[in-house]
């Protein structure tokens, strides 16, 4: 396939051309972002002569840029383009479109100014809320633009975006020939429709980890594992194998769940985490051989919690995300009231590029939990990616996962997470091996006990204290819950005019994520710590109980 831009050959060969109006041109233009030249070394360079314009950069005409790389052929003829795109190397995609410059609409005004040389005059047009200021001229009698916005005004050598955004023409030089631009596309491609090539484009900025796709959460003897994904606990666990590349300090990690009712109504408990495996012992010995066979944590209530907090020798699992299923999305959507068109998936991203220093090139088990006693259960498709950033915002370099009471085993008999009843709650003692600088404990916490007296409905204080200090107390509470009620056809609905996912909850609600409390604890120092968290837990009504999940992860720069 001949390369992609190979058509730039005309360079070489090009030279000034001194009549008042050339038969081509060369035109450089300078970003300016709030006042300050940007990617210097990489202008926008446009080549235009009567029939078309190609709008490329210096760093494409070099052959030294990065993927993705894009050009657009704009005719003059018939007011179509061509965008002509590499994704990555050997991919190449193309579209055409006939319409959105004959499309363009903009207000003609009677300003005048020169630029290079050449008589500009002023042009005003609003694209999503955008003012955007195009100065252009006819002298050269030729069209052409840094951008597909106003290619058939005339030759545009200034655009103004909101007054703080400017790209400018720095430099015109006239050519005697310019022909073979056209030859940017291979010849004999075929052409995508255009939302197909934006979508390849988009995806090709950023690296996507598949973990699971249309992937079945339910409760069911049937659920077996295969050669990569493994299922536990009565298929209400998924597990697969991840292989994380290099992340790079500035890189930005998102995780991203789409969840549907496949028969479950109910809104449920969920989690993806991950299993570290830096320790001798780890969660998944606990799935493969019985939650039994982890560590147990005893805080002298008379139940015993298993593999919930870090130990010699063991880490427990770490919570990348917490969210809650809505009332039977998509698969109760037949439930007609008047005014409600429900929606037929719930989308779930967070951020979790904190936690990267335990993903970086690692092998790693990411899993993810629905508590659910449902056949059907619920349908899931989870992504990773990872995001390249100019500005580095998280500096974490050490984190140690500490506590996770989600009991993620619990339809494999792993206790919940009761603990708090006795006033000793949860305590976690551990070591650091090296002084920590700029310490924070990521903190999630939801309420549990869906009755009128639970803690599902009760606002309750949780304390964290680090070395017998308190460090932070809060109330965690949501009352945005009826934000989400489309998200909730088979939510139960009340003679006050309330829905059951109205109801203000205990941090979370369905359909939801539970955001991390970001608790500072300062530089610690090497040596043994103990971190306790205390909520006054309700007590339980006949068989109706309350419970927290808490899960707690260290982070610091080392």
């Amino acid at each position: 396939m001949k390369p992609f831009i190979t058509a730039i050959v005309l360079i070489a060969t090009a030279c000034a051309y001194s009549q008042k109006q050339p038969a081509a041109i060369k035109v450089t233009y300078q970003k300016i972002s709030l006042g300050k030249v940007t990617d210097a070394d990489n202008p926008t360079i446009i080549f235009s002569d009567a029939k078309i314009t190609l709008v490329t950069n210096k760093a494409i005409l070099d052959k030294t840029s990065a993927f993705p790389v894009e050009q657009s052929v704009i005719s003059h003829t018939d007011s179509s383009y061509i965008l002509a795109a590499q994704p990555y190397k050997g991919k190449s995609i193309a579209t055409k479109d006939s319409l959105s410059l004959k499309k363009q609409s903009f207000e003609l005004l009677p300003d005048t100014k020169t630029i290079l040389g050449y008589k500009c005059k002023k042009a005003k047009t609003i694209i999503n809320s955008n003012t955007i200021e195009l100065w252009y001229t006819n002298d050269l009698k030729l069209k052409g633009a840094p951008s597909l916005l106003g290619q058939e005004l005339g030759l545009v050598l200034e655009m103004n975006r909101n007054g703080s955004y400017i790209v400018t023409a720095t430099k015109i030089e006239k050519l005697k020939d310019a022909s073979a631009f056209a030859e940017i596309i291979p010849k004999g491609m075929a052409m995508t429709d255009l939302l197909t090539y934006r979508d390849v484009l988009w995806k090709s900025r950023f690296t996507t980890l598949p973990v699971f796709k249309d992937e079945i959460i339910n409760f069911s003897d049937a659920s077996a594992s295969n050669d990569s994904i493994l299922r536990f606990a009565n298929g209400t666990i998924a597990l697969r194998k991840i292989k994380f590349p290099e992340i790079k300090p500035g890189n930005q990690v998102f995780a991203e769940l789409i969840e549907q009712s496949n028969g479950d109504a109910y809104d449920r408990t969920g989690s993806v985490f991950i299993i570290p495996e830096n320790e001798k012992q780890s969660f998944l010995d606990g799935l493969k051989n019985g939650a039994a066979t982890l560590p147990v944590y005893d805080n002298g209530n008379g139940k015993k919690y298993q593999g919930v907090v870090r130990t010699y020798g063991y880490s427990p699992v770490l919570e990348l995300m917490r969210f809650f299923t809505p009332f039977g999305i998509k698969q109760y959507g037949h439930i007609q009231l008047k005014g409600k068109d429900w929606h037929q998936a719930v989308p779930y991203r967070q951020d979790v590029s904190e936690l990267a220093p335990m993903l970086s090139n690692r092998d790693v088990w990411v899993g993810v939990f629905i508590g659910n006693y449902d056949k059907g259960g619920h349908k899931m498709s989870l992504d990773i990616t990872i995001h390249k950033d100019e500005v580095q915002y998280n500096t974490d370099t050490f984190v140690m996962p500490l506590f996770n009471t989600v009991n993620v085993m619990e339809m494999a008999g792993q206790e919940y997470s009761t603990m708090f009843n006795s006033p000793k709650g949860l305590e976690v003692s551990f070591t650091l091996a090296k002084d920590i600088k700029n310490v924070r404990l990521r903190y999630i916490t939801t309420g549990h006990g869906g009755w009128e007296n639970g803690d599902e409905y009760l606002p309750k204080k949780n304390t964290i204290t680090l070395d017998g200090k308190v460090a932070f107390a809060f109330v965690p509470w949501r009352q945005d819950c009826g934000t989400y009620r489309l998200f909730n056809p088979a939510s139960g609905n009340f003679e006050n005019g309330l829905s059951s996912s109205d109801y203000s909850r205990s941090n979370w609600c369905p359909g939801t994520i539970t955001n991390p409390e970001y608790i500072d604890l300062g530089d610690m120092k090497a040596g043994n710590h103990t971190i306790t968290v205390t909520i006054p837990q309700g007590a339980p009504e006949g068989n109706s109980f309350s419970a927290w999940n808490v899960s707690g992860v260290l982070l610091g720069e080392e």
